[in-house]
């Protein structure tokens, strides 16, 4: 656990391993930065017109051991152009930072931003500086990544400060719950992580085994897991922070630890990222945990369908005919189009707890990737009104989202001769679209926007601000959400 702390020292007297000042690329120097510079006898001033330093985004300039700095290094970070500077901005800039610093271990580091950020700026700055030290060698013996052991933010706020910290902590759960390899995260693992989750933050919880699954009549989520030794679970996350009545939010996520693709096996390369196909659930526990510390005046339920996708001798075949909760037939042709099955009977349980406006997330499609590329996420939707809502949230908090089109004759592909409908599409085309179309069949109509995170929930490689692995991608969206929609 990072010690945070606020601090009012001068940034020269600062007595920490490194201090980060800022600079925009079409403004002078923030005041910390002036102070650096007067201190140091202008170095900041030849640096800047030697075009080392342009102000550019996340550019990074370390300057070691200067000279009448207590601080035993300088990092100047670049903000890029003032009237640019938001949210997304924030997180990423203090978050590059932040992972340079941590490639070596530090007692201490201080932040001196400009002091005039908007409180929502300064939050993200902060959860930036917490995410950024982070990284994916959880098993390494020799790290890659050292958290600090205390971070000094000046001239932020009290709120700021703790709701940045709350939300960084969310993002990085995420995060490690991502990265861990299936052997550890599989769905009892998970749902004992949640009920730990649960207990810190105070949500009321279920937890739905093999017996009460198919009790409630979970046909199409329990097919997806016979071919696995491991049981599934369904995790139910409730929060009440608005009135009594109000009727829930809900935050729904596909929690597949691990997609061998079933009879329709994916190759070798196919497999080796697909412990992260529980991405959407880990961000949905993420999201509620955030949403539960921040204490939101909404109600919120977060519910994670949690299978591993396996071959034995009981796996679910192509031909099969299931039957999901809310009665609907369903003809499977593809085994490896799965995660649409898991989620048909946990939307399902959202509507009959109530749930009158719905996010799911998944990483659901490769076509969605062919489609947005690795960065984007792809929203659709029965309801403009609340995807619009969904979009502002994610734009605020600069995680790229871009809406896909949901006409009826994407509809048409789905249907199946021998069932109701059948688990994929006709042929390769539309098939992020036709998986969401196979969703909207399980929402009854209620505001419903479904995210395809196939492509940011998990870096392949690193970014200046991040190491690859999992990215905790949308957790602070969905927590901005229930921010502006309680």
């Amino acid at each position: 656990m990072i010690h945070v702390q606020s601090t009012s020292q001068l940034v020269t007297k600062c007595d920490v391993d490194a201090v980060v000042v800022t600079t925009y690329a079409d403004k002078g120097w923030d005041a910390a930065a002036v102070a650096v510079d007067k201190a140091t006898g202008g170095v900041l001033t030849r640096l800047k017109e030697a075009k080392e330093i342009s102000g550019k985004a996340n550019e990074l300039v370390t300057i070691l051991a200067p000279a009448g700095i207590v601080a035993r290094q300088v990092v100047v970070l670049g903000l890029g152009d003032a009237a640019a500077l938001d949210r997304g901005v924030a997180y990423r800039a203090a978050s590059s930072a932040s992972r340079l610093l941590a490639a070596k271990e530090r007692r201490s580091v201080g932040f001196y931003f400009p002091s005039d950020l908007a409180a929502e700026v300064a939050e993200a700055a902060v959860c930036g500086s917490l995410v950024g030290c982070h990284g994916q060698d959880l098993y390494r013996a020799q790290k890659a990544r050292f958290p600090f052991g205390e971070v000094h933010w000046a001239g932020c706020a009290d709120a700021a400060l703790a709701n940045g910290q709350i939300l960084a902590g969310s993002v990085n759960l995420t995060r490690r719950l991502v990265n861990e390899p299936p052997s550890e995260m599989h769905p009892e693992s998970f749902a004992v992580e949640a009920a730990r989750v649960a207990q810190e933050c105070g949500l009321a919880l279920e937890i739905w085994d093999r017996d009460r699954l198919a009790a409630e009549r979970c046909g199409s989520l329990l097919a997806v897991a016979r071919g696995s030794v491991r049981p599934p679970r369904l995790v139910i996350l409730n929060y009440q922070g608005g009135p009594a009545g109000q009727a829930p939010l809900a935050l729904v996520g596909k929690g597949v630890t691990f997609d061998s693709g079933g009879l329709s096996i994916k190759t070798s390369d196919g497999m080796k990222t697909m412990k992260c196909d529980m991405a959407g659930a880990a961000t949905v526990l993420g999201a509620m945990r955030a949403i539960a510390l921040l204490k939101l005046p909404i109600n919120v339920i977060g519910l994670c369908g949690l299978v591993e996708n396996m071959l034995s001798g009981d796996s679910y075949k192509l031909g099969d005919v299931l039957k999901a909760r809310n009665g609907k037939t369903i003809e499977v042709l593809n085994t490896d189009a799965e995660g649409r099955l898991v989620l048909a009977d946990v939307l399902d349980v959202a509507i009959e707890r109530g749930a009158t406006r719905i996010v799911d997330l998944a990483t659901l499609t490769g076509a969605c990737v062919v489609a947005l590329g690795n960065d984007v996420a792809g929203a659709m939707t029965n309801d403009q009104a609340w995807c619009d809502q969904v979009l502002k949230a994610a734009a605020q908090c600069g995680e790229p989202l871009w809406q896909l089109p949901m006409f009826k004759e994407y509809g048409e592909l789905i249907k199946s001769e021998v069932a109701d409908i059948k688990n994929i599409g006709d042929g390769r085309w539309g098939g992020a679209i036709t998986a969401a179309k196979f969703l909207e069949e399980f929402v009854a109509g209620r505001p419903w926007t479904h995210l395809d995170i196939a492509g940011p929930a998990f870096l392949e490689g690193a970014k200046p601000w991040i190491d690859g692995g999992g990215s905790g991608s949308f957790v602070r969206t969905l927590v901005e959400l229930a921010r502006s929609a309680g």
